[in-house]
């Protein structure tokens, strides 16, 4: 039995099916802990597969090579060192289980599998796997180490069984994606879990880009008391060395790195930085394209993309037409001047006129009003595809979410795209993030310090230019009234008479209801994007697109 522990925690950034490529983040962790002298090195969830692996765990195949990778990490703990507590997935009865190996002596010593299995939001794990039986603890080294895996942590019973089937301290892998509000809700269920058992925790977070989700990191300690020991940075891959020591009253952990967190605009925006990156980069892509309006989406996705890949990745290109103002000339001039992006004009009056007149046999004059809106949208999207097929970087697509919610978007025009990196921003977050960026520079971004995104892009009236002297409220409520519906009606599915009586008219409020119901299929066509709010299209939203009910009606 020891009353001395290192345990070394191991926030890093897996990728989803690298069973190798991950082994070796894991060995390579392994070998700096050993240089700390740690004793255990523990990561998070499903950390060997990525996290979340969703239908690769339905492959047999896949279940029995995560095993070997797992078997052939456990055999190098045989030459001593640190033991590894490594989540994977494991081989099942029925289906495979979500798993964490603890690895020590050159063997796979033991096994605990995850019991509460989530089913909501951006969760479907009950469809993959089989859950656990209630734990006890695994014996290391003389310690019982309760290891509840992450949404075990969510409800009482797993831990409670642990405390009263002799864990002496928590270990938590996770994967738990960012949002907004993610952070503080995180830590009021550890001090939940720790005020109920009595025992110190460990909460393990991965950190990176998968698909539409964010993992932020910011794992931390809190001691049995529910004070914080120590917080980790967030949007950093890190290895921090706890030191453990058993007194009294039982395992405590020494005050350790308390580092300061970054929340609101700031965090919107390393989310998005984050979440561009790392689809850029873990699927091969060299670099990205994307119109340059003179807007504030496009500005600001540039901004992003230059933060997140280098101003030589990321090509911009002008594409105007007769309605696009010298103003927004300027503006994409001035801001891919800023950024030190490649930038390009194209004008598309060939190709638009050359449709018109295509049409004009089908049409009665080629296309009017919202279809010569459209075409314009269309030809710059076509020509922005064609850059990205002819060069192989990725197209990326700057609708927000205010647009996206309403259908104030064009299917085959700018919706084009591989991935959107403020899909889900709404237009006053947009806004929030451009000011937040031309004053401070995010964590390892990499573009310029200072104002990359002109001032008169941010203040200057929206606008699609897709006709003479046109804005967004046009067609739109302010964005500040739409914006607050909106949350309303998808975060918080609040009823139509609470929303009014916030202070909206019930007509406004009733345009946008249909504006948000009649666009779902634009939505299930659009580029994937980064999750930054409790409820993103897609993943956390699922409504049918033909659907006849309608609120107050029976």
């Amino acid at each position: 039995m020891t009353d001395h522990l290192r345990i070394a925690l191991a926030q890093l950034n897996p990728t989803v099916g690298d069973l190798k490529g991950n082994a070796e983040r894991a060995r390579s962790a392994r070998a700096q802990a050993a240089e700390a002298g740690a004793d255990l090195i523990c990561f998070s969830e499903l950390f060997i597969c990525g996290y979340p692996p969703e239908d690769l765990i339905l492959k047999p195949a896949f279940i029995d090579a995560a095993r070997r990778t797992v078997e052939e990490l456990a055999a190098e703990t045989g030459a001593g060192g640190p033991a590894m507590l490594i989540g994977t997935p494991w081989p099942g009865e029925d289906k495979p289980h979500n798993t964490v190996a603890l690895l020590e002596g050159g063997e796979v010593r033991d096994v605990r599998h995850k019991v509460e299995l989530p089913n909501y939001g951006v969760f479907d794990e009950k469809r993959i796997f089989s859950p656990g039986e209630m734990p006890g603890p695994m014996s290391f080294r003389g310690v019982r180490l309760g290891v509840p895996v992450c949404e075990d942590i969510w409800i009482e019973d797993v831990c409670e069984c642990l405390a009263e089937t002799g864990a002496e301290l928590l270990i938590v892998p996770n994967g738990s994606p960012f949002t907004l509000t993610k952070r503080e809700t995180r830590q009021n269920v550890a001090v939940a879990r720790v005020a109920e058992s009595g025992l110190p925790l460990v909460y393990v977070n991965q950190i990176g880009g998968q698909d539409e989700l964010v993992f932020d990191g910011a794992s931390f300690v809190l001691n049995a008391g529910g004070a914080l020991a120590t917080q980790m940075q967030d949007w950093r891959e890190q290895i921090a060395i706890t030191e453990w020591q058993r007194k009294p009253e039982g395992w405590t952990c020494a005050p350790g790195e308390k580092a300061v967190l970054i929340e609101g605009d700031a965090a919107a925006y390393q989310a998005c930085v984050l979440g561009l990156r790392d689809y850029v980069e873990k699927n091969g892509f060299p670099g990205v394209v994307l119109g340059l309006s003179g807007g504030i989406d496009s500005a600001l996705s540039a901004a992003i993309a230059v933060d997140a890949l280098g101003a030589s990745r990321v090509h911009c290109i002008m594409l105007p037409y007769k309605y696009t103002s010298e103003a927004s000339l300027s503006d994409a001039a001035a801001c891919a001047e800023a950024l030190g992006v490649r930038y390009d004009t194209v004008p598309i009056a060939g190709p638009v006129e050359g449709f018109i007149s295509a049409l004009d046999p089908l049409l009665d004059g080629g296309g009017h009003g919202v279809t010569l809106e459209n075409l314009q949208s269309r030809t710059r999207g076509t020509i922005l595809m064609a850059v990205s097929n002819e060069t192989g970087a990725m197209l990326v697509t700057t609708g927000n979410k205010s647009e996206m919610s309403v259908g104030y978007a064009t299917l085959y025009g700018d919706m084009n795209g591989g991935f959107n990196p403020i899909k889900d921003l709404y237009k006053t977050q947009v806004y929030a993030a451009a000011r937040w960026r031309n004053a401070n520079q995010p964590i390892e971004g990499l573009g310029p310090a200072g104002e990359v995104i002109p001032e008169h892009i941010i203040t200057k009236a929206p606008s699609a230019e897709l006709k003479a002297d046109q804005t967004d409220q046009d067609t739109l409520p302010p964005y500040d009234a739409l914006d607050d519906i909106l949350r309303c009606k998808i975060e918080h599915e609040m009823p139509h008479d609470e929303i009014v009586a916030r202070g909206h008219g019930d007509n406004i409020v009733r345009q946008v209801e249909n504006m948000l119901r009649i666009a779902e299929y634009k939505r299930r066509q659009s580029a994937p994007g980064v999750k930054i709010t409790e409820r993103v299209f897609g993943r956390d939203w699922r409504y049918p697109i033909t659907n006849k009910f309608r609120e107050g009606q029976s």
